[in-house]
């Protein structure tokens, strides 16, 4: 009994630490976060004749007036060679804004573009979300350190590691869970390239175990100057701090920092990496001057605006621009999110579109291929009502028959693009997914646009995604139970169970969806 009862007593100490903790964070609100101390700054504005981008572009885009220049990067390899090219051509400004920058391969070949850039006289502007920076401030300092770089975390914390990190965490559990989730890669305010990637090996199919299958767009023209408003709103306001005021290091440590980084990135192991990039379609039809991009109008990007969890005025949320959208269809709506929580309004809005004749086909992660299984079960509680609605379902598989294993190339595969397009006539690309976390709690950033061959293009992927290959098919049988049909078998066959998941992950989804939690998925 007595240590029942010292066990009890610990017990309600560490609850009553918690609550204090929390306690003290909505009391004192945003007064716990740093203070926004940096000077404010904005776009370079681009220069006829100044760079080598702005030469380079100067008669394609004097061939096309009014219109901006748009092309896919469907493929991982594609999408890092866009990015490190525009850096490698830049002559005058990077502004860089990433939810995720890893340290691993891809990152730190990234950043030493950044670098090299920098050391040529670029102005590089890094803006990072601090949520995923845990570890990393030793080779963000080294970045910062250059005097043509300037790095700011979006809503850091003031705590750097450890368990101070831990405990902050606690005490700000409201104003922390807010997010910057753009993505963009502007250079010279000429190029830009949004969509849904982070910086890190899954995302340029570097991983040896599993690839995220994403969605970048790549533009030039005037669309541009769009994106480069939106990273001078983030950076400039009262979210975001420059990383100086946050960690400091010693001259001698910073040396050693570049040193090490520079090691990394030309190290022989990045080799075989880099001979894949030079050999990717992109990069070919770049050096033999054979890119055919889509001329575009009606191209617009669209992003939250950074301070959005703290007005109630949703006129400038981009969920309102989306739905809209949405709301146009007619004849088909074609959905990609890999991280998928209708809620009772967007299912409802589905089933009106199916009412009124179009066709609704989403494509998500399966269990086996969502890397958040607790945001599975958010979609989990709809799927049935989805699919007596009329909506189509599919899943991605875990492992695509397409997909070969190699040195830097997995067999795995998780889908991670954000896109949808509408009546094979208009469309986003983004950071945004069709859950409460992108509706509500992080700022999200994408490309809206009107242009038939371009949603063609978009449609083209969305078919690929949901081929039997890549996808399985979920309906409900002539019982109504839920079954998942796998097309590529020969003959097809009928699943009972999610596919490719033990009881146990199956099990541990379905206790999650009990839990009260979906606004945060």
């Amino acid at each position: 009994m007595m240590v029942l009862g010292r066990l009890a007593r610990w017990l309600w100490i560490g609850l009553l630490l918690a609550l204090v903790l929390v306690a003290s964070g909505v009391l004192l609100a945003d007064h716990l976060t740093p203070r926004a101390t940096g000077a404010p700054s904005r776009a370079l504005e681009p220069q006829a004749g100044q760079t080598e981008i702005d030469r380079e572009l100067a008669p394609t885009l004097a061939a096309h007036p009014g219109e901006t220049g748009v092309l896919m990067l469907a493929e991982g390899l594609d999408a890092f060679a866009a990015r490190a090219i525009a850096a490698r051509r830049a002559g005058r400004s990077l502004d860089l804004q990433y939810y995720i920058w890893h340290d691993d391969l891809t990152g730190r070949l990234l950043a030493r573009e950044a670098y090299r850039a920098a050391e040529r006289g670029v102005r590089v502007r890094m803006l990072l979300d601090d949520m995923n920076a845990e570890g990393l401030d030793p080779s963000l300092m080294a970045l910062d350190a250059h005097p043509n770089i300037e790095l700011r975390l979006y809503n850091p914390f003031r705590n750097r590691e450890g368990i101070g990190r831990l405990l902050e965490m606690v005490q700000r559990v409201f104003s922390v869970n807010h997010r910057m989730h753009n993505k963009a890669w502007i250079a010279d305010g000429r190029v830009a390239i949004v969509g849904g990637r982070n910086i890190g090996e899954e995302y340029f199919s570097a991983d040896p175990e599993v690839n995220f299958r994403d969605l970048d767009l790549l533009l030039f023209g005037p669309a541009v100057a769009q994106a480069s408003t939106i990273f001078d709103d983030y950076w400039n306001s009262d979210a975001v701090v420059p990383f100086d005021a946050l960690h400091q290091m010693s001259s001698s440590e910073l040396d050693a920092m570049v040193a090490a980084a520079n090691t990394d990135a030309t190290a022989a192991a990045a080799q075989p990496y880099l001979d894949r990039v030079e050999r990717s379609q992109t990069v070919r039809a770049y050096h033999a001057r054979g890119l055919t991009p889509h001329w575009i109008k009606r191209v617009e990007i669209v992003s939250d605006p950074p301070l959005k969890w703290r007005s109630d005025d949703r006129s400038d949320w981009l969920v309102g621009r989306l739905t809209a959208m949405l709301g146009t269809a007619r004849e088909k709506a074609l959905l990609i999110s890999p991280y998928f929580v209708p809620g009772d309004t967007a299912s409802e809005g589905f089933g009106q579109l199916v009412g009124r004749g179009a066709l609704v086909s989403i494509a998500t992660n399966s269990l086996a291929a969502n890397d958040v299984p607790a945001v599975h079960s958010g979609y989990a509680r709809y799927r049935e009502r989805l699919l007596r609605s009329g909506v189509h379902l599919h899943e991605m598989k875990a492992r695509g028959h397409t997909q070969s294993a190699g040195v830097f190339g997995s067999s795995g595969a998780s889908l991670h693009t954000k896109a949808f397009v509408v009546d094979d006539k208009r469309g986003f690309v983004g950071s945004f997914n069709l859950d409460p976390r992108s509706v509500d709690l992080n700022t999200e950033m994408g490309v809206l646009f009107e242009d038939e061959a371009l949603a063609i293009d978009l449609r083209n992927e969305y078919l690929r995604l949901t081929s039997p290959e890549l996808s399985y098919w979920v309906f409900l049988d002539g019982e109504g139970r839920l079954r998942w049909l796998d097309r590529s078998a020969v003959p097809a066959s009928v699943l009972e169970n999610e596919p490719d998941t033990g009881w146990m992950l199956r099990s541990l989804v379905r206790v999650i969806g009990w839990l009260p939690i979906e606004s945060q998925l």
